[in-house]
């Protein structure tokens, strides 16, 4: 799956992260706890470098806890990076933000100059939510539809720290096919990018595989079905999700499913691992590797044929 989703906004953005890096002393990168490699933006450890970086795990109360610790751990072997797992509801250690940014830039805390910080994340995150906590006042737009901020503004959330803000971004290309699908279940990308079905059938094959005791609980299983396409009809059965002559509507049901996910009435579910994506590099690196071959192949080939 190649998804294409990339308003023109998003690319006029990533023009303009580029042009104000060098006035940038440290990045704030919301990620979705359920997600948090396929919701980081490689756009940023491209053009970061050296400097400081809080990775903020957002909505970690729909993700599972010790998944989250898992990811915590190993995104902090990175240099500079500190994480802090939290949710919206969570005000009080959002507001721990301005202290971390100066305590991993104690220079900064003896001068009168203004720490300017970039803060970046994925629609849909909840950026626009944590910037009205920072500022203490409502300044950006929110909203449960993805791509709310526009353009690149800059907030004075006091304690002598000016926000950066950044529409949320995607990027051009997803090489990843189940990151796509991932960012799909967790509603990064929009509905009307992608199949209803397709989404819903990536989740169901994903939980029978990794929280079948949920499924069981939720859908009051006796056993789990073989697979997700009988999972689906279950839920399509059981909630009435049917068409004319008993079939399952699969598209309402596929709706009502990724519903429930979304808003945690299915439990707490990560969707990926450290482990899980370490193996999903590697063999993306041969995919890429493979790719690059037989066009060197086809190159070959055209000139011998001129």
């Amino acid at each position: 799956m190649l998804i294409q989703w990339y308003p023109g906004h998003m690319h006029k953005a990533g023009k303009e992260i580029r042009e104000i890096m060098p006035q940038v002393d440290l990045i704030i990168e919301i990620l979705d706890a359920r997600i948090p490699f396929s919701s980081q933006n490689p756009l940023l450890a491209a053009l970061r470098g050296d400097k400081p970086c809080i990775k903020l795990l957002n909505k970690s109360d729909l993700a599972d806890p010790e998944i989250t610790r898992q990811w915590q751990s190993y995104l902090e072997r990175g240099q500079g990076v500190k994480t802090l797992a939290s949710t919206i509801e969570q005000a009080d250690r959002i507001r721990q933000i301005p202290d971390l940014c100066h305590k991993m830039l104690p220079a900064k805390e003896a001068g009168d100059r203004l720490l300017h910080a970039l803060i970046m994340g994925i629609p849909n995150v909840g950026k626009s939510t944590l910037i009205n906590i920072l500022a203490g006042r409502a300044i950006a737009k929110t909203g449960n539809e993805p791509a709310i901020t526009k353009m690149l503004q800059r907030i004075d959330i006091g304690n002598n720290i000016i926000l950066l803000d950044t529409p949320g971004m995607l990027w051009p290309n997803l090489d990843n096919k189940n990151s796509g699908y991932r960012l799909a279940v967790t509603g990064a990308i929009k509905d009307t990018a992608i199949k209803h079905d397709d989404v819903a059938f990536f989740a169901a094959e994903y939980l029978l595989n990794h929280y079948a005791d949920l499924l069981k609980v939720r859908f009051q299983l006796d056993q789990l079905p073989e697979g997700e396409q009988e999972l689906m009809e279950i839920i399509g059965k059981q909630r009435g999700c049917l068409r004319s002559g008993g079939y399952v509507d699969m598209d309402k049901a596929a709706k009502l499913l990724l519903a429930e996910l979304r808003s945690g009435i299915l439990g707490r579910i990560s969707l990926e691992t450290p482990e899980m994506m370490e193996q999903e590099l590697a063999a993306l690196v041969i995919i890429r590797a493979e790719k690059e071959a037989k066009k060197k192949l086809r190159k070959q080939q055209w000139k011998s044929g001129r």
